[in-house]
């Protein structure tokens, strides 16, 4: 066997937990758990919500450092430290270093090591809930961690002109720049006027935190949204966002986060425990969990907060 593999029947245990801003709604950790259970092994998901850690401040080196001396054996990391983590870490894997973004961390050795389970988790969501789907131009919102990764899936899943939006035009731009020296200059570009990129286009992807049971609203107007246009959005709690409603009321065919969710959870279990998961099983224990509310701390709106800060957005 070879060093740090395991199987199913090994008498272990693993500490992992997400790191993020308003994150009490997640699945992940019943998805983890109840895997890790089937498989036998003593495995503990736990949230590291900065929102609920002191008076909020809490910088995230100080969150990696306690994981590290608390015996930690990884972290997912989601909104809004995807990018901002990477300086942290002492390896990345080639996924994490060409989108420039890492949503799992295993720690190792007293080693760092970043990685992307996104793309593969957008990539099978959308070969599964949008099969046949035109693709010949689509709209991304959002050019962040999150968005990286939908970009570069939609692009090699064969989308011919992918227009980039998103709040802060800079960054907009410097993803496009990045994406199109992978895949060419003609097939990806910047866009300012989402009013009238949403009007040209045969989908819509939402990769932008807003929707999230903290960050509620929505992030195009929805008598923007044609028919036969399709949209997509990342983000699952709440699993039916504002988007995803006005979508359908108008009729066009949509994909929720839950596909990405699972499928991302199931490659960072991999990586955890060394162990394939059992996708489907993953998938009943996310539907199971369902939706939960959101308790609010006292003077709570501390993600609303970062991300206004981050963006300069007001939601």
């Amino acid at each position: 066997m070879a060093d740090g593999e395991v199987t199913a029947s090994d008498p272990r245990r693993v500490l992992v937990g997400l790191v993020g801003r308003g994150i009490q709604a997640s699945r992940t950790p019943a998805m983890h758990q109840a895997e890790g259970r089937a498989q036998g092994i003593a495995y503990i998901y736990r949230l590291l919500d900065a929102d609920r850690m002191g008076d909020g401040t809490l910088r995230l080196d100080d969150i990696l450092a306690f994981a590290g001396h608390f015996g930690f054996d990884g972290l997912n990391v989601t909104f809004p430290y995807k990018q901002e983590i990477i300086p942290l870490l002492d390896e990345l894997s080639e996924a994490a270093e060409a989108l420039g973004s890492v949503n799992t961390v295993v720690l190792r050795g007293g080693r760092r090591i970043g990685h992307n389970t996104d793309l593969w988790g957008f990539t099978e969501s959308f070969r599964g809930g949008m099969a046949g789907a035109p693709r010949d131009s689509v709209l991304l919102l959002g050019a962040g961690g999150a968005g990286a990764a939908v970009a570069h899936a939609v692009l090699q899943l064969g989308v011919r002109q992918l227009l980039v939006g998103d709040i802060v035009p800079a960054k907009a731009a410097a993803l496009a720049q990045r994406l199109g020296s992978l895949f060419g200059p003609d097939r990806v570009t910047a866009v300012s006027d989402f009013a009238a990129a949403a009007q040209q286009t045969d989908g819509i992807v939402n990769a932008t935190p807003v929707g999230m049971a903290k960050l509620p609203g929505i992030p195009l107007d929805p008598a923007l949204l044609r028919p036969e246009c399709w949209v997509a959005d990342i983000v699952y709690f709440p699993l039916e966002t504002e988007l995803l409603a006005a979508a359908r009321q108008r009729g066009c065919r949509t994909l929720n986060g839950e596909g990405m969710a699972v499928h991302q959870a199931a490659r960072a279990f991999e990586l955890f425990t060394g162990i394939q998961p059992d996708v489907d099983r993953m998938k009943a224990a996310f539907a199971t969990f369902g939706d939960k509310p959101v308790p609010e701390r006292a003077g709570g709106g501390e993600s609303r907060q970062a991300y206004e800060n981050e963006t300069g957005r007001k939601t």
